[in-house]
């Protein structure tokens, strides 16, 4: 198996300036509490436990994980939220695609589309880019940390779909049905896991020359410092340092 991609470099960059900003936590609750609507047991949803283990990745207390669940099972009164996705394009032709969780949506429309107009890109209309994506499960481990061979035996036989070597990091992804099982395996093997989550995987990357990919990331950060921005995803295949 064998391809190259930036793109869990680019989102574990991106999860440590989130970190910074101090706005995880709360867009982790969100996901929790719209996850919790169909039903507050993470056993039986497992949308919900994949929430609180993000929630957990990020060291949110107890407490506050517990109370986004009643929150989302109308125990304790709360926002109404939903879920959107938007569309558009980046600097250099890139796509992006966007997940929204908003309890406004016209006000959310108009500061998405003004954060792409104002950093060279556009808000598109629906499925404009989504087909450009898949939805897969993503894991990495660091290199170091396990060798090659017996890590492709165990995320195959769990059924992962492929294996890449990127840099300093193995890059793992699967279909979500099969995700819960490639991770589980992993974990009774003891192999330390890094990025491990459901995420949107672009087919193909568009390669732009640095000062182009640096206005598509300039443009990520601002999405994802919105604050009703849960996750953006772009086919831009640049290095990103860290």
């Amino acid at each position: 198996m064998a391809g190259h991609s930036h793109w869990s470099k680019i989102k574990r960059a991106k999860s440590t300036v989130d970190a910074r900003r101090g706005k995880v936590w709360s867009k982790v609750a969100r996901k929790i509490i719209i996850a919790a609507k169909s039903g507050g047991d993470p056993s039986a949803n497992l949308t919900l436990r994949y929430a609180i283990d993000e929630a957990k990745a990020v060291n949110m207390p107890k407490d506050t994980i517990e109370k986004a669940i009643k929150k989302g099972t109308g125990e304790l009164a709360s926002e109404q939220f939903e879920s959107i996705v938007y569309e558009g394009y980046a600097p250099g032709g890139v796509a992006v695609l966007c997940n929204i969780l908003t309890d406004n949506r016209n006000r959310t429309a108009g500061e998405v589309r003004k954060i792409f107009e104002q950093r060279g890109g556009s808000l598109g209309s629906t499925n404009c880019v989504a087909y450009l994506f898949q939805n897969k499960g993503l894991i990495t481990v660091n290199v170091s940390d396990t060798d090659e061979e017996k890590l492709l035996e165990l995320v195959l036989d769990a059924g992962a779909d492929d294996l890449q070597k990127v840099d300093d990091l193995f890059e793992i992804t699967s279909d979500p049905a099969h995700f819960e099982a490639v991770k589980q395996n992993l974990l009774d093997h003891t192999v330390p896991l890094q990025i491990c989550e459901l995420t949107m995987i672009p087919d193909n990357q568009v390669q732009l020359e640095p000062a182009t990919a640096s206005k598509v990331m300039a443009l990520v950060d601002a999405l994802e410092d919105h604050d009703d921005v849960q996750n953006v995803y772009a086919n831009l295949d640049a290095p990103v340092d860290e």
